[in-house]
């Protein structure tokens, strides 16, 4: 697969993503609280093979090592998220300065290895006290993001610029209070929309937050999309795409844009909206920049009987699958990032997060090779590249993930990283798609010094 270089920035930001549960470890060290995660991977059941996050990656210990990795890869930029219950282990309150140191350490440590951090600050990991007192469902979640914010701002901003106030608030809401899948794991149609309600309103709070304490900072959110297409032409699975596409993309990009909450999915929901005066304009804070996670496009019939949106999806026969069973369609980002351009005004756009799980086999000699992975590699960043020669603007790409990790709900089974990790032993292990990763880098730096 031709990926055409040169449509790319100069200054072009090549990146690994991670988030904390899924690779830090120490989950009771230095002061940190339970999170919903925590409780939720050690409920039976839950998990597949009933893994949990405790020890994950040992990333809390081993961090350096990981920079390391990273600049072996020839990475310039490092997605991290932040522990909440690691920074404010009461979920409001005062802040846990060992967490606050660990972060510093390892900012500092990003620097001196010349990667530009990248800080996300939540990633689904909300502290369980706050989920024992309502969770995202309450108003007061929110406010306690913003100053959960604030604080990591006053602390890290310095020498952090680049911020992004949520991780896909889909999963949050969608998956963890409709479908119950992820954590905290409820089934409750008003409980999640009011999550998402307050999801976006603690985005606005927090973009707040950030400005007054790093008036220099760049912050975007991140939002997980996909294309969706009906699985026939038929009018109800016409109406079902669209349906789809409100809740999976126009919920969640409309209300930050300055459009408020779809009319036509709060009609589908059905459910009051917990507003307040000077909300959406909160909720619409102006960002300078969008991240977009993009991993399968969604085929859907109508499903009159199901749960909201009352669609279905489709699974297509005769067409590449990752190990998640995830089709692979490359075009599709693309498509959203040309969308996020022509449909929002984007300035500035990140793909935060593409990646592919498939099982990994170790050779004799060690050594991890994994074509399937670095044929979806190539493919999309040759989609991204044709985004950006057709005027995306497009200013990094975050491989998903630097390492294999804990992977939610499937535990440790998929792994989608550049990195193989053997969890018995903690030892690294770069994939074949790693070197391949690093190759495109290297190009891309070699083409920028020639143009020069």
């Amino acid at each position: 697969m031709t990926i055409d270089l040169a449509a790319l920035p100069q200054d072009f930001l090549w990146g690994t993503a991670t988030s904390a549960y899924q690779i830090e470890g120490a989950v009771a060290e230095d002061g940190r609280s339970p999170s919903i995660w925590d409780t939720f991977s050690h409920t039976p059941g839950k998990i597949a093979g009933d893994d949990h996050g405790d020890t994950a990656c040992d990333h809390y210990h081993r961090w350096p090592e990981d920079i390391g990795l990273m600049r072996e890869l020839g990475a310039n930029a490092y997605r991290l998220s932040l522990s909440w219950p690691r920074v404010v282990p009461g979920g409001d309150g005062p802040p846990n300065l060992k967490g606050l140191d660990f972060y510093d350490r390892l900012i500092d440590g990003l620097l001196a290895a010349g990667i530009t951090p990248s800080v996300t600050l939540y990633h689904w990991d909300l502290p369980q006290v706050l989920q024992d007192r309502g969770g995202w469902p309450e108003r007061d979640t929110a406010e306690h993001f913003a100053a959960y914010a604030a604080v990591v701002a006053e602390r890290l901003g310095d020498r952090v610029a680049h911020w992004a106030t949520l991780n896909e608030p889909l999963c949050s809401a969608w998956i963890g209070h409709l479908e119950g899948t992820m954590a905290p794991g409820l089934t409750d149609l008003t409980a999640a929309v009011r999550a998402s309600y307050h999801l976006l309103l603690g985005h606005g709070l927090a973009v707040q937050a950030i400005r007054a304490a790093v008036p220099r900072a760049a912050i975007g959110i991140v939002n997980n999309l996909s294309t969706v297409h009906p699985a026939s032409d038929r009018p109800e699975d016409l109406a079902a795409a669209a349906r789809m596409d409100g809740h999976t993309n126009r919920w969640w990009l409309d209300p930050v844009h300055g459009r408020g909450f779809p009319s036509d999915m709060r009609e589908v929901y059905g459910v009051e909206l917990p507003e307040r005066e000077g909300d959406l304009a909160t909720i619409a804070a102006p960002l300078d920049w969008l991240g977009l996670n993009y991993y399968f496009p969604a085929w859907v019939s109508d499903d009159p009987d199901g749960p909201a949106p009352h669609a279905r999806s489709v699974r297509r026969s005769g067409v590449p699958r990752t190990g998640m069973d995830w089709e692979v369609d490359p075009s599709g980002i693309e498509t959203l990032l040309l969308r996020l351009t022509d449909e929002y005004g984007a300035r500035r756009l990140y793909v935060t997060e593409n990646g592919s799980a498939y099982p990994d086999v170790v050779r004799p000699d060690g050594t991890v090779d994994d074509p399937e992975r670095q044929a979806y590699l190539s493919g999309h960043l040759a989609a991204c590249a044709s985004a950006a020669r057709k005027g995306a603007p497009l200013a990094g790409y975050f491989a998903w993930s630097l390492l294999d990790n804990f992977e939610w709900a499937y535990g440790y089974d998929k792994r989608f990283g550049l990195v193989h990790v053997d969890y018995r032993t903690q030892a690294r292990t770069i994939k074949g798609t790693g070197r391949h990763y690093a190759d495109i880098i290297r190009r891309h730096r070699e083409g920028v010094a020639k143009a020069a």
